[in-house]
C-alpha cells in the first residue's frame, strides 16, 4: 500500500501518461455519457489491482474509460484528482486524517466514523464522493509464524501480548520507524500490556515489509514475527498470521473508490455497480489476490479480471 502520511514525499519525475480510450466489449454498450471515465490508481500492487478493478467493471458496463492507472504515489493521484484531470481512482480512509488534518482525531481508529469524516468532509470541501469502502484493513499489523501461531493458540493482538508476557519466545522484524514511532510497536505494547526488548527485536533498515515478512519466515537470526500492511501478498506464502488489533490501536485503511461529483452525477449507476465488488474484498481475499501478482508474477489486470469473473461480477 502506497501510504499518505508515510510516503508523501515520494515524488516521481513524470506521472505515466497512459490515455488512450479503451473500447468496451462488443455488445455491451447501454447509453452513457459521451466523455470517457478516466479512471486512475497509485503505482503499487494494490492499486494496481483496485484501478484494473474499476476499469474491468466500468468497461463491461458500456462505458468508455482512459485507463490511467499506476499514476503514482498518493500525493500526484490526489493531486490529478482534485485538478479534474482524473475521476476516479481507489484511496484508503485513513489518509483521510492527512487530507484533512485531522490525525489526532479518535475518529480514524474506527472505520465508520473514519469513512463517514473523510466522506462528509472530502464532500463539502472539495465536491469528492467516497464510494462503498472494502471491509479490509490495509494497515500496520503484527504477523506471527503460522506453526507459531497455532501451537499457542495465537489470532489477536490480546493473545500475542499475553504469550510475550508470559514469557513466548518471540523475536520480531521490523523496521526502525515500527520499532520508534509512538504510533506503531509501542502503542501496540502500551494496549495490548507486554513488552519487546531489543533482543527481541531486529530493526532493519528502511519501512520494506517484504524483508521483515522474508526474516520471519525464514527465521532469520530467531525471527518468527514481522511487522507487515495487513493486506501484504506475501504474508501467506511466507506462512505467516495476522493477529487481528481487536481495540483499534491503528487508524483504519480501507480502500474505497474516491470519484468527482459531477462525474457521479451523471453517471449515478457507477456507485451500484462497484458496491458489491469493494464489499467482497475482505483482508484474507486481497491478500490472495495481491499475492497472485507480487509472488506469482501474474499481471494485475488478468488477477482483477479473473476475480470479477469468477464471483459474477462481469455477467
Amino acid at each position: 500500500m502506497v501510504r499518505f502520511g508515510k510516503l508523501f514525499g515520494v515524488m516521481i519525475g513524470a506521472a505515466l501518461t497512459m490515455s488512450h480510450v479503451v473500447a468496451s466489449e462488443p455488445g455491451s454498450v447501454k447509453t452513457k455519457s459521451a466523455e470517457p471515465i478516466s479512471v486512475a490508481s497509485k503505482i503499487d500492487t494494490e492499486g494496481a489491482l483496485l484501478g484494473n478493478m474499476i476499469v474491468e467493471v466500468l468497461e463491461h458496463a458500456g462505458y468508455k474509460v482512459e485507463d490511467k492507472l499506476q499514476l503514482g504515489p498518493t500525493n500526484i493521484v490526489r493531486t490529478a484528482l482534485l485538478a479534474g484531470e482524473i475521476d476516479i481512482y481507489p484511496e484508503y480512509t485513513g489518509n483521510g486524517a492527512f487530507f484533512s488534518n485531522t490525525a489526532d482525531d479518535p475518529a480514524w481508529k474506527d472505520p465508520q466514523k473514519g469513512y463517514e469524516k473523510i466522506r462528509q468532509w472530502d464532500l463539502e470541501q472539495n465536491d469528492l464522493v467516497w464510494l462503498t469502502p472494502a471491509p479490509a484493513n490495509n494497515t500496520w499489523a503484527i504477523a506471527v509464524r503460522q506453526d507459531v501461531a497455532n501451537e499457542h493458540d495465537l489470532a489477536t493482538m490480546a493473545d500475542f501480548g499475553e504469550w510475550v508476557s508470559g514469557g513466548g519466545d518471540v523475536k520480531l522484524a521490523g523496521s526502525a520507524e515500527f520499532v520508534e514511532s509512538p504510533a506503531a510497536l509501542p502503542s501496540f505494547q502500551e494496549a495490548y500490556d507486554f513488552t519487546l526488548g531489543q533482543d527481541q527485536l531486529l530493526v532493519l533498515s528502511g519501512g520494506n515489509t517484504a524483508a521483515t515478512i522474508r526474516a520471519a519466515a525464514e527465521g532469520t537470526s530467531g525471527t518468527n514475527a514481522a511487522m507487515v500492511y495487513a493486506t501484504d501478498g506475501a504474508i501467506q506464502p511466507a506462512g505467516l498470521k495476522v493477529m487481528d488489533d481487536t481495540k483499534n490501536v491503528q487508524m483504519v485503511y480501507e480502500p474505497a473508490p474516491v470519484i468527482r461529483k459531477p462525474v457521479l452525477d451523471a453517471n449515478p449507476e457507477i456507485a451500484k455497480l462497484l458496491e458489491p465488488v469493494f464489499e467482497s474484498l475482505d483482508r484474507e481475499t486481497l491478500q490472495e489476490l495481491n499475492s497472485r501478482i507480487q509472488v506469482q508474477g501474474f499481471p494485475a489486470s488478468k488477477v482483477a479480471k479473473t476475480y470479477l469473473q469468477e464471483q459474477g461480477f462481469l455477467k
